[in-house]
């Protein structure tokens, strides 16, 4: 990728990562992209499939076409194939020939199946957190030559930090949903020992243990009862002894 084509690339992808609300909407955008740019240097029609595995959530799978996302499940399910075998190594793994190649027969002859004869796996770098790669895919042999397998090189890496953003913005994101959901939890929780205190004429560690105790006695979470004693004040039927 010349300089000019990877500052062009660069700047659309920034572009990409502003105009999208949510990891997954930019992973669908990011293989719309891909597809394109790679299409474009190749001179014929390339799809592509974004994986995504990011610590403690599932895998996420987006694709510049339905037949791309069909494809990268398939080797999702297959437990192997040269996507999965470029997150494991860390290097970009050609299929060149689905008749010819030996090495994941299962998953060629469902590639051969939906009209595929040959991808690409490109790693991308995001960090210690999460790995990701993108998943070319052709309709015939010979189109993922030397040149373009550079040039896909060279978009993964402007990729790769465009992801690695749009990863971190996630995090940080979904940590103050966490945040923001444990102080309203936290908030009804001590609003509700204040209706116990009123009622039953105790302190803030015996509401707490009275909480506490019907939370356990029903197997429901501490929250779930704080929030039954507030609704039923806001229903005026205001009533704190519980049955265990």
């Amino acid at each position: 990728m010349t300089n000019n084509a990877g500052d062009e690339a660069a700047l659309q992808l920034q572009d990409l990562l502003m105009g999208t609300e949510n990891v997954e909407d930019f992973l669908g955008r990011l293989a719309e992209f891909s597809a394109a740019t790679l299409s474009q240097a190749a001179g014929a029609e390339i799809e592509c499939g974004v994986t995504l595995q990011r610590r403690k959530k599932t895998m996420t799978v987006a694709g510049s076409s339905p037949r791309a996302v069909i494809l990268d499940r398939i080797e999702q399910s297959l437990g192997d194939g040269p996507c999965i075998e470029a997150l494991r190594t860390k290097s970009v793994v050609l299929l060149a020939d689905v008749d010819t190649d030996p090495r994941w027969p299962d998953y060629q002859l469902q590639l051969a199946a939906q009209g595929c004869r040959s991808t690409l796996g490109v790693p991308l770098e995001i960090g210690e957190d999460a790995i990701a790669a993108l998943n070319f895919f052709g309709s015939d042999t010979g189109i993922f030559t030397q040149n373009i397998i550079t040039e896909a090189s060279g978009f993964a890496d402007l990729a790769g930090r465009s992801l690695r953003l749009a990863v971190r913005i996630g995090t940080a994101q979904s940590r103050a949903e966490d945040l923001q959901a444990a102080m309203e939890h936290r908030t009804s929780i001590d609003l509700a020992c204040g209706v116990i205190m009123a009622q039953n004429r105790c302190s803030q560690d015996e509401a707490m243990g009275i909480l506490t105790r019907v939370s356990s006695n029903r197997n429901q979470k501490l929250r779930d009862v704080a929030a039954e004693v507030l609704r039923k004040l806001t229903d005026g039927e205001v009533r704190t002894h519980f049955d265990a």
